[in-house]
């Protein structure tokens, strides 16, 4: 994958796109209720925990024998297969199901993690507010924000890719191509890889690396 490559796909969602605002019926919200179990407390804020019980096992974090040339401690993401992996040693890898990019809003290439946050703030950029413009100027962290409890942010050496991976509002959308071109995660499991991945962690996203692995 070259700069080019990477660069056009980039260039498919603006810097800053992220998960999409949701706004759930009633009859959409009172069939994803089976995905929440509880609370869980983090830092200052509460958000319902993830049924973990209602989520397929394939996108249950996990350790899994894994072949790959990157270095440990690297992150390595599948959006074709919609897997996230961290590199551990010995040819295994802890790996978490995510939720990837529509078609048109993917992207693949290499990049860092140049930041870090816990409840982080999230603006949805201009071109996105044009495509939906019921959108807030800005949503502030807390257990409605559609990035969740963490964000890891990645960047380039050209600056920032507008990417992120991150936690969710919706769990039932792990699995499938539902965001606009960023990686989201169970709440849970961003908040289990913010503790593993200091900023400058390298970050690989191909699209069909599972079939090579």
């Amino acid at each position: 994958m070259d700069r080019r490559t990477f660069m056009t796909g980039a260039a498919a969602v603006t810097a800053g796109i992220s998960a999409p605002f949701l706004s759930l019926g009633r009859a959409a919200a009172q069939s994803n209720a089976k995905y929440f179990s509880g609370v869980t407390t983090d830092g200052e804020y509460k958000f319902k925990s993830t049924n973990f019980a209602a989520v397929d096992k394939r996108w249950q974090r996990q350790m899994v024998k894994y072949f790959s040339s990157e270095p440990e401690g690297t992150v390595v993401i599948d959006t074709n297969h919609h897997y996230l992996y961290w590199i551990w040693e010995n040819n295994t890898a802890l790996r978490y199901g995510v939720g990837v990019g529509r078609e048109g809003f993917q992207w693949f290439g290499r990049a860092n993690i140049a930041r870090r946050a816990r409840w982080p703030r999230w603006v949805p950029p201009e071109e996105m507010k044009l495509r939906q413009p019921s959108l807030p100027d800005a949503v502030e962290g807390g257990p409605n924000n559609p990035l969740g409890p963490r964000a890891l942010y990645l960047h380039t050496p050209e600056g920032d890719t507008g990417y992120r991976v991150h936690g969710t509002t919706a769990p039932w959308s792990i699995g499938t191509d539902a965001s606009s071109g960023c990686i989201r995660m169970f709440n849970e499991d961003a908040i289990d890889l913010y503790r593993r991945c200091p900023n400058g962690t390298a970050v690989l996203v191909l699209e069909h690396i599972a079939e090579r692995a």
